[in-house]
């Protein structure tokens, strides 16, 4: 107990030593060793001769005046304080070898430890020691070694009672007298564990242990033998705490099955987990409804305020998910702006509406990320067990499918899987991969469309349009590729293929004499694309073309969803020199507020007031004054007849494009117009100019009908 190189020396109070002797005395003629030990002051209270002999001191008073919690080591502290609970709570008494170090001079001794009443009524320990004779030095080790090691070590009878613990053990247990089997949580584990001693005389295993601290994980090892004491058949068990590595492995598993910036649980856990709902649902034979749910236009906000805004979203969107699901439901995010959600009914189709209802009206609230407002919709797609399939890998794809169709139909919305989505989605799948390959190849074509000048009926500009040259379908319209295009970004690619050959073609014109200007126009995918306006600053720059002479177009929808990067990507282009055109006005929300706010100087109205019913020409005309008040170019589109033209013409506006004058058609055939249709005003101008069209040649057989 004591340091064998520091002796630092404790005070007495005066006749202290006489007191005890006084009590103690009939000890002292005692042969074998006797102290008591003082548990709160680390000392020797009072000892006899013997104790003297063996702690080698000089007198009683030099022994008692040791301090011997001088670097007592933790697993002693650690085991006095066991010995003084137990004195305390169940009046024990034990033996155990010990090694004493007085004056560094090693003892091994047989001790017999007891609690003592001290006068002040605290409890002290009492010692009595006989020599331990001679032992090899391997024993005598192997004794230190369990005292101080960190492995609880413990022995039980037949019957699980303890006959033994080491430090380590005893201050693991709830309470002296636990059995093995009390000490095990899972009564399974126990009962697996005796099976395996039974047959094998050793069993290894990690489990869950009531402790003195609560439960933990231990590494346990038992293995059957005999007691040294008795002879009886005995258990020697060995534990290590392996708590922090169940928790870290814990952690890793965590992490494994779950999405780190959602905390939901992930495709992995998806493959695994909803599968094993699958099957205990196919067991009770109940419904299921897998929703595929992807957020709308979610790369826009990723595209404008970055990728941080986008993931503060995605976890306002997943706690919305949690709230507006049952707890019975699984919700799990599979990458992206991708969810996943597994209902369970017995009114599947009843449950999925109203699950339907709630991720709608709880995902679409608007939510503020760096001081703007976002809203986001959600697009699902539902697969049904069993029907649509009995594994989650079938109705994953089948859901996402239906998925897809919702999107096509204008997204926000839900949609069932129906086998025709199979079909069509290979057919959609084969054209992304045809326009893969028609990028590479150079499929693409421009085709331009006049706009015409009331006044003079000459062509003013031209409107680009593309085409795709198919090599086996022949000529494709835009409304048969584009919103593929659009939805996988592709349509960055192909609109800046339109841009470099419509600026380059103004140039040619131009150099030839003729002053067009040339439109093109841009979809919303094209504006989250940083790189743009260098881009268009670049092509410029490579067609040696007058910015003045080319003209953005862009839609009314478009400019609805714009935040201020888009407003600060129009003014960029502005300042390029290029004008803005705000295409097919009147069929979105005709907000008027837009030819303020955004730098536009063209308006064009929509075929629909054009060539519809006279009750739809009174807002035409209202929109007409109100360009002419703020001073904008006004463009009538789909004028085909010559009482649209008359119309036209009648109320003011400026320009107009449409079939009477010309379809779209191929550079060098603008280039034939220019040359020989000098238009005049008028009835005789319009029919020339119908003459003009008779003489062109109509689009490849081949083509693939579209409008424009």
């Amino acid at each position: 107990m004591n340091s064998p190189d520091r002796q630092v020396r404790l005070s007495l109070p005066p006749g202290a030593l006489a007191e005890r002797t006084r009590r103690y005395g009939a000890l002292d003629l005692s042969s074998q060793a006797v102290w008591i030990f003082d548990f709160d002051r680390r000392c020797v209270h009072w000892g006899n001769r013997a104790a003297l002999k063996v702690w080698r001191a000089a007198s009683l008073e030099e022994l008692c005046t040791r301090d011997m919690g001088v670097d007592m080591s933790e697993s002693i502290s650690q085991r006095l304080a066991q010995y003084r609970s137990d004195f305390i709570e169940h009046d024990a008494t034990f033996q155990e070898q010990w090694t004493l170090y007085p004056k560094g001079v090693p003892v091994s001794l047989y001790v017999t430890f007891s609690g003592h009443p001290l006068d002040d009524g605290r409890v002290a320990m009492l010692c009595q020691a006989t020599p331990a004779g001679h032992q090899s030095p391997e024993s005598l080790r192997s004794v230190e070694a369990l005292l101080h090691t960190g492995v609880m070590i413990s022995l039980y009878d037949r019957e699980g009672h303890s006959l033994y613990r080491n430090p380590a053990a005893r201050a693991s247990v709830r309470d002296l007298n636990e059995s093995l089997a009390s000490r095990i949580v899972d009564p399974a584990e126990h009962a697996r564990l005796m099976a395996a001693l039974s047959t094998s005389q050793t069993a290894t295993a990690t489990m869950k242990i009531h402790t003195a601290d609560g439960e933990r994980w231990n590494e346990v090892s038992a293995r059957s033998c005999r007691d040294a004491v008795t002879g009886a058949e005995v258990t020697l068990v060995s534990e290590v705490d392996v708590t922090s590595l169940k928790r870290t492995e814990a952690k890793a598993n965590f992490l494994a099955m779950h999405d780190s910036l959602t905390g939901l649980p992930n495709r992995s856990h998806v493959m695994q987990r909803f599968s094993e709902a699958l099957a205990a649902l196919d067991v009770a034979s109940s419904q299921a409804a897998l929703i595929f749910l992807d957020l709308d236009h979610f790369k826009v906000v990723n595209d404008t305020l970055g990728h941080a805004a986008g993931d503060q979203l995605l976890r306002e969107v997943a706690q919305r998910l949690r709230h507006s699901t049952r707890s019975s439901d699984l919700v799990a995010r599979l990458g992206g702006d991708e969810f996943l959600v597994l209902v369970a009914s017995s009114d599947i189709l009843a449950d999925v509406e109203r699950v339907r209802d709630r991720i709608r009206q709880s995902v679409s609230q608007p939510v503020i990320i760096s001081d703007t407002q976002i809203t986001v919709t959600p697009t699902m797609g539902v697969s049904l067990f069993p029907g649509d399939g009995a594994d989650i890998e079938t109705l994953l794809r089948k859901a996402d499918m239906a998925m897809y169709a919702a999107k096509e139909r204008g997204r926000d919305d839900i949609a069932y899987f129906e086998e025709s989505m199979g079909v069509a989605l290979r057919t959609r799948t084969a054209l992304e991969s045809d326009l893969r390959r028609a990028l590479e190849h150079n499929e693409f074509e421009v085709y331009y469309q006049p706009r015409v000048d009331t006044a003079g009926n000459g062509i003013v500009g031209v409107e680009a349009l593309v085409r795709w040259r198919h090599p086996e379908n022949g000529l494709v319209m835009p409304d048969v590729f584009i919103p593929v295009c659009e939805s996988t970004g592709l349509i960055r690619q192909v609109g800046m293929r339109v841009f470099e050959e419509a600026v380059r073609q103004q140039a040619l014109w131009a150099s030839q004499g003729h002053a067009l200007r040339v439109s093109v126009n841009f979809s919303a995918r094209q504006f989250t694309d940083p790189r743009l306006v260098p881009e268009l600053q670049r092509a410029l720059r490579d067609a040696q073309c007058d910015p003045a002479q080319v003209e953005v177009e862009v839609t009314e929808s478009m400019l609805l969803e714009a935040d201020n990067r888009s407003v600060a990507i129009l003014e960029s282009i502005n300042k390029l020199g290029m004008s803005i055109a705000l295409d097919d006005f009147g069929t979105g929300y005709s907000n008027l507020t837009f030819l303020q706010r955004y730098p536009i100087q063209t308006l064009k109205i929509d075929k629909t007031f054009i060539q519809g019913i006279q009750s739809n020409r009174p807002v035409a005309e209202l929109i007409v004054s109100l360009c002419k008040l703020m001073d904008l170019t006004v463009v009538a589109e789909g004028v085909e007849t010559q009482e649209q033209l008359d119309w036209v013409v009648a109320r003011g506006i400026q320009q107009y494009q449409g079939y009477l004058f010309s379809r779209p058609v191929p550079a060098q055939e603008i280039s034939s117009l220019l040359r020989t249709a000098q238009v005049r005003t008028g009835d005789s101008g319009a029919r020339h100019a119908q003459a003009v069209q008779a003489d062109l040649q109509p689009p490849s057989a081949g083509a693939v009908p579209g409008p424009d």
